[in-house]
């Protein structure tokens, strides 16, 4: 993403525009995406501590910071990516992060970033609908202010500020973040407070939603609380799977269709779900799949739940 100049600029408020994990053993998380995805890793820019950025190359019309762009090295061959590896000529672009858990008794999970221009503001607009911040505006250097927040259910997720780290250096490709979806109880409220914190992502003209809402069903144990779902592209899905489970990972739901593709359900080698999606074509509305006794909701229902609560807040 760049402007007339070329330059790179911010995602949109409301975009989701970067992902991470926390790992109880970073190293054995290098080894797992980089062979699942080919990703080639470097020390986060000025990080003192050992998280890690990871990197895929780019494509020929990405446009990337100073910060943004590592010295080209040889990359590890990708399961999801069937391609060759990075040749030195290769310009590499991020599209992640990995970091040590700081505590044990953190859960071993992919958080979802949203774009905003103004972290402290829409921490505020988080706290008015019913949500809680976690993490206050917290500067990170100069590549940007970071905030972690809950939705009312309790679904964790991030804000990022951009300052010289925009975000994804690449994104719906294999091997790059897809698509999130939020597994919630009630999805009524969800789009409710998402669609009023970002209508515009959502629902404005030049929208194209990068993030689902679902229910979380009965056949989901009653423990699991509300939660985000990062996405990666892959081109074969059958074929993923099997890296991951020659990695160490483990499948929780197999390969099922979607409107938007194929998507399976999986654990890495320590215990962090994500899900693998072979993408179909052509979609312009993209909806997780619903129980038989569960009403599709369309987008226009989802616009208008948002613009009530607009009203109701202004």
């Amino acid at each position: 993403m760049a402007d007339e100049t070329g330059a790179a600029v911010a995602y949109p408020e409301g975009v989701p525009c970067w992902v991470d994990a926390q790992l109880p053993d970073l190293e054995a998380g290098k080894r797992f995406y980089g062979e699942l995805f080919g990703w080639t890793f470097r020390v986060a820019p000025g990080d003192g501590a050992h998280e890690v950025w990871a990197y895929t190359p780019s494509a020929p019309t990405d446009t990337l910071t100073p910060t943004d762009a590592p010295t080209p090295t040889d990359a590890p061959t990708s399961a999801v990516t069937p391609t060759s590896a990075v040749t030195p000529t290769d310009t590499l672009t991020p599209v992640a992060a990995l970091a040590p858990k700081p505590d044990g008794r953190l859960p071993t999970v992919w958080t979802v970033h949203f774009a905003t221009p103004d972290a402290a503001a829409l921490a505020a607009r988080i706290t008015a609908a019913g949500g809680q911040v976690i993490t206050p505006p917290t500067p990170v250097g100069t590549l940007g202010t970071a905030v972690l927040a809950t939705d009312p259910e309790g679904a964790v997720f991030g804000l990022w500020q951009a300052g010289t780290h925009r975000g994804f250096g690449r994104r719906h490709a294999p091997g790059t973040f897809a698509w999130a979806e939020l597994y919630t109880r009630d999805t009524e409220a969800a789009n409710s407070f998402y669609a009023h914190l970002f209508h515009d992502a959502l629902f404005g003209p030049d929208a194209a939603p990068d993030f689902g809402r679902a229910t979380l069903t009965d056949v989901y144990p009653a423990e699991m609380p509300p939660h985000f779902l990062v996405h990666f592209g892959t081109e074969d899905c059958e074929a993923a799977l099997g890296a991951v489970s020659r990695l160490g990972g483990r499948v929780q739901v197999p390969p099922f269709d979607t409107s938007y593709g194929n998507v399976a359900v999986v654990t890495d080698n320590q215990g962090a779900s994500f899900a693998l999606l072979q993408q179909s074509e052509g979609n312009t509305w993209r909806e997780a799949p619903w129980e038989a006794d569960q009403p599709e909701q369309r987008p226009d229902d989802l616009r208008q739940q948002g613009d009530d609560q607009r009203e109701d807040a202004g």
